[in-house]
C-alpha cells in the first residue's frame, strides 16, 4: 500500500490567508468588548441598538454569559420569544421533514414563517420605548426585528453542528428532541434548519458589521464585516482547499489514519469529506487570528467568480461537485446501494439533480472490487424478492447470484451514473468524485450488519426498487464504466487522459501524468482536483493572479472559475519524479 515506508504530509487544517486587513480580527471574549465598548463610545449616540443574531447550534448560554451579559445594556430583547410552538412549526414542516430516518424533502421556507409576525411588532415596540442606552437584541433570526445599529452575526461549521447533535448537547431548533436518533435529528438538519438559516444568513451578508466564529467552546474569534466579505472576495479567486473532517464507520479501514495521520479514539475511519463545501468550514488566516467558517459562504457571495456564470446558472447558489474519502482498507463492505434517477429524487425529495458518481482507486489490496451492475439475466422479477426476503426475515442475499462482482486495482475510475446497483468492497481506498447531493444513498442490502449505535442500519428497497436500472447488466458494465480511459494527448512527460464521467453524468475528469509544469484552465467552470501520485504539487498562476499553492498526496484542492489559466508542476520531494493529478469539472 502506497502509506508504507513513508512519512504522512496530508495537512488537515488549510488555511486561506487573507491580505489587506490588519487589525480587523481578535480572539477572546474580552477583546471583543473591548472592541464593543470602543465603538459604543465613538458613537456618541444618546440610543445603541446592538443586534446579535445566529445559526442554530451556537451556544445561547456561553454568549449571554461571556458577552451579552457584560456589554452593560439597558434592555435585552431575546428575539426567539416571538417563535412560534414547537406544534405548529412541526405542523408546517410535515411534509419536509416526513416518517423516513434518513429521507426527506428539501425545504424552501423563509425564516419569518416560524415567526408569530404580532409577537415581533411587540418587541420592535419595546426596543422603540427605549430612549437612551444600549438595547441588545439577540437570537436566532433577530435581525427580522431590526438591524439595529451594530449587526453581529455568530457563524458555524456544519461538522460543529453534527457533533453537538450527536453528542445530544443539542437539538433541533426549538424541538427539545435531544436524545432522538441522530438520523432524524440530522435529517430535520439538513432538509430544512440548513436551508432556512442559509437563506436568512445570506440576506444579511452586506449589512453584517461584526462575524464571530463559535466553533470552539469559551473560544471565539471576531471579524468586521468588511474584513469577512473581502476574506470571502479573496478566497474565490486563488486555489484553496476546505477543512477535512474524518468520521469512523461500521466499515471503516486504516488507510487514512496512516496517510492522513489520524488518532483512533474507538473504530476505524470510513469517510473524509475534504471536498465538500456544502459540509466543509474553510480556515480564514488574517494576522494571528484564525476564523472558521462554513464553506459554502463563499458560493453564497462569489458565485460566479467560483463557478463560472454558466455553472452558477445551471445549479444556482449550489456547488455542484464533490470530492471524499471512502476507506474500506482492512475493513468491510460497503452497503449495496443505489442512487435515484433525477425526476425521482426532484419528485420525491425536491432536489433538483441527482447523485451521479464514480470511484478513483487511490489505492487497493489484490483482493479488492467493486460490485457494479445487475448479472447478465437477472430481471426485476427475482432482484427484488431476493432483497426484499433478506431485509424481512434476516436472511443471507446471495449477492453471487445476482450482482457483478469486479477486481480492481490502484488509478482505476468506475463510473457509477445514478441507477446502478453498486459499493465498494473491502480492501480498497476510495476517492469517490461525485454530484453534491449525497445524502440519498439507498441501500438495498447492508450485509446484515448494525450501525455504530447497535441499530440495523437503514434499508430503503421501497425506494431503490423504483429506480434500479435493471438494464445495467454485465454486457453494459464492462463497455460503459469499467475504466474506460480515453487518451487526450501526449508529449514530452505529460500525458493527458479522459477517465470519465459516463456519459449521462455532468461532471468530466482529466487525469495528468506528468514530471514537468502542466498548463491548465477552468475553461469557465469551478475546477476541484486531488493530487492523486507524488508526494507535493505547486500550482501557479503564470500571470500572477495567485501565489503559488503547494498541495501534498491526496488533498483536494478548488481553483475557482475566474483563475481561468493556471500550471500544476512536481514540488519539494516530487521535483524530477512522475506524479499524477484528476481533475472534474461541469460540462459546459
Amino acid at each position: 500500500m502506497y502509506f508504507k515506508g513513508r512519512t504522512a504530509n496530508y495537512d488537515k487544517a488549510p488555511m486561506i490567508e487573507i491580505d489587506g486587513y490588519r487589525d480587523n480580527a481578535v480572539r477572546g471574549y474580552d477583546r471583543i468588548l473591548e472592541i464593543l465598548h470602543k465603538t459604543i463610545r465613538k458613537s456618541n449616540k444618546q440610543k445603541m441598538v446592538i443586534v446579535i443574531d445566529y445559526y442554530h447550534g451556537v451556544r445561547k448560554e456561553e454568549l449571554e454569559t461571556s458577552l451579552i451579559n457584560r456589554i452593560g445594556a439597558e434592555k435585552i430583547i431575546y428575539s426567539e420569544e416571538a417563535k412560534l410552538p414547537e406544534h405548529i412549526i412541526r405542523k408546517k414542516l410535515d411534509r419536509n421533514i416526513t416518517e423516513d430516518r434518513v429521507f426527506g424533502v428539501l425545504s424552501v421556507h423563509k425564516l419569518i414563517e416560524f415567526y408569530d409576525e404580532k409577537l415581533l411588532s411587540v418587541l420592535k415596540e419595546t426596543i422603540d420605548k427605549v430612549d437612551h442606552g444600549v438595547v441588545i437584541v439577540y437570537g436566532i433570526g433577530a435581525a427580522l426585528i431590526t438591524k439595529g445599529d451594530i449587526l453581529i452575526y455568530g457563524d458555524m461549521a456544519r461538522w460543529e453542528i453534527q457533533q453537538r447533535l450527536r453528542s445530544k448537547e443539542l437539538d433541533n431548533w426549538g424541538a427539545g428532541n435531544f436524545n432522538e436518533d441522530i438520523l432524524r435529528k440530522y435529517k430535520r438538519a439538513y432538509f430544512v434548519e440548513w436551508r432556512v438559516l442559509d437563506r436568512h444568513k445570506r440576506s444579511l451578508f452586506d449589512d453584517i458589521d461584526y462575524l464571530i466564529d463559535t466553533n470552539r467552546k469559551d473560544d471565539p474569534k471576531m471579524i468586521t464585516g468588511n474584513a469577512f466579505r473581502g476574506a470571502l472576495d479573496q478566497a474565490s479567486k486563488k486555489p484553496f482547499r476546505l477543512v477535512p473532517y474524518f468520521d469512523e464507520g461500521i466499515w471503516g479501514g486504516k488507510w487514512m489514519e496512516e496517510v492522513c495521520d489520524l488518532r483512533k479514539t474507538y473504530n476505524n475511519f470510513a469517510w473524509c469529506f475534504d471536498g465538500v463545501p456544502e459540509e466543509n468550514s474553510v480556515y480564514l488566516k488574517i494576522d494571528d487570528v484564525v476564523i472558521e467558517i462554513a464553506a459554502i459562504n463563499i458560493v453564497f457571495r462569489k458565485p460566479n467568480e467560483l463557478l463560472g456564470p454558466k455553472v452558477h446558472s445551471r445549479f444556482g447558489l449550489e456547488f455542484p461537485i464533490r470530492f471524499d474519502f471512502l476507506d474500506t482498507m482492512g475493513g468491510g463492505n460497503l452497503s449495496l446501494q443505489v442512487h435515484p434517477l433525477t425526476e425521482y429524487i426532484q419528485e420525491n425529495f425536491g432536489m433538483h439533480y441527482t447523485q451521479d458518481e464514480s470511484y478513483y482507486i487511490l489505492d487497493a489490496e489484490a483482493d479488492a472490487c467493486v460490485y457494479l451492475g445487475i448479472k447478465d439475466g437477472v430481471n426485476r422479477e427475482n432482484l427484488i424478492p431476493a432483497l426484499e426476503k433478506a431485509q424481512r426475515k434476516g436472511e443471507t442475499f446471495d449477492d453471487t447470484k445476482y450482482i457483478n462482482k469486479f477486481s480492481i486495482k490502484k488509478h482505476d475510475h468506475i463510473l457509477i451514473p445514478a441507477g446502478t446497483i453498486h459499493c465498494s468492497g473491502k480492501n480498497a481506498m476510495v476517492l469517490e468524485i461525485s454530484a453534491t447531493p449525497y445524502i440519498f444513498t439507498m441501500k438495498l442490502w447492508d450485509w446484515g450488519r448494525v450501525g455504530l449505535d447497535g441499530i440495523p442500519r437503514p434499508v430503503h428497497i421501497e425506494h431503490g426498487k423504483n429506480v434500479i436500472q435493471h438494464d445495467r447488466n454485465t454486457k453494459w458494465v464492462q463497455a460503459n464504466l469499467l475504466n474506460r480511459v480515453d487518451l487526450i494527448k501526449e508529449e514530452d512527460g505529460i500525458r493527458e487522459e479522459r477517465t470519465g464521467l459516463h456519459e449521462l453524468e455532468f461532471i468530466e475528469t482529466r487525469r495528468h501524468w506528468f514530471d514537468k509544469e502542466v498548463k491548465h484552465n477552468t475553461g469557465g467552470s469551478v475546477n476541484m482536483l486531488n493530487l492523486v501520485e507524488g508526494e507535493e504539487a505547486v500550482v501557479t498562476s503564470p500571470t500572477g493572479k495567485f501565489d503559488p499553492f503547494v498541495v501534498h498526496y491526496a488533498e483536494t484542492f478548488i481553483v475557482p472559475s475566474c483563475v481561468g489559466e493556471y500550471t500544476v508542476a512536481p514540488y519539494g520531494k516530487s521535483k524530477g519524479k512522475r506524479i499524477a493529478t484528476i481533475k472534474a469539472y461541469v460540462r459546459i
